[in-house]
């Protein structure tokens, strides 16, 4: 596995099929971590393809489209909350990538990670810091990658109403706390989270 911190155009991946992998969902403190892979088309570019937090919800969502019509192959995959907590969030977050790069219809011959580390998997990979956006692949799987864990939650939103996870996607916002208080835990929140954890065993 290497470790490149440069731009692409630095790089020669022209005989190679690549795919490009990002997640999501890290942070937050209830639903799963997603992970998607991308096979981009040379032949049908995608303009404006950058790191998903740097896009709106609407650009984001217009883009993922675009994607999922123009790409050679794409995937998404995910790690359960019960996945998380038996493993650890970076462990899951690992297989999530491997889950996803396993279910492309095509395979590719090199994986490039988004961040410092790779998954453990049988195709060839290397991990790029900042990857999502400076590799247009990457960039396109953070996209899929966030989208998709974005519509999780608002699924997860009409199952437990009462914790706003249609505002704040899970992640360990002021309203979310004050619900997760005063709600208690439900069975989508991530036990070995801190703040979660302190509630568990404050209650027991």
């Amino acid at each position: 596995m290497k470790t490149r911190d440069h731009s692409l155009p630095l790089f020669d991946y022209a005989d190679e099929i690549v795919c490009g992998v990002d997640e999501a969902g890290r942070g937050p403190l209830a639903g799963p971590v997603f992970a998607a892979a991308v096979i981009l088309d040379p032949n049908r570019p995608i303009d404006g393809l950058r790191d998903s937090k740097k896009l709106s919800e609407a650009r984001r969502d217009a883009l993922a489209i675009e994607i999922k019509s123009h790409a050679l192959a794409w995937a998404v995959a995910q790690c359960s909350e019960a996945e998380i907590d038996t493993i650890n969030i970076l462990q899951a977050s690992m297989l999530a990538m491997r889950r996803a790069v396993e279910a492309l219809t095509v395979q590719p011959t090199l994986a490039l990670i988004d961040g410092n580390r790779c998954p453990v998997m049988t195709v060839r990979s290397e991990a790029i810091v900042k990857g999502d956006d400076k590799v247009t692949a990457i960039s396109a799987a953070s996209i899929l990658a966030k989208t998709a864990r974005d519509a999780a939650l608002l699924v997860l939103h009409q199952h437990y109403p009462h914790y706003a996870f249609d505002q704040h996607k899970g992640y360990p916002t002021v309203l979310h706390l004050e619900r997760l208080s005063l709600h208690g835990v439900s069975p989508v929140h991530r036990k070995s989270y801190a703040p979660v954890k302190a509630l568990l065993e404050g209650a027991a």
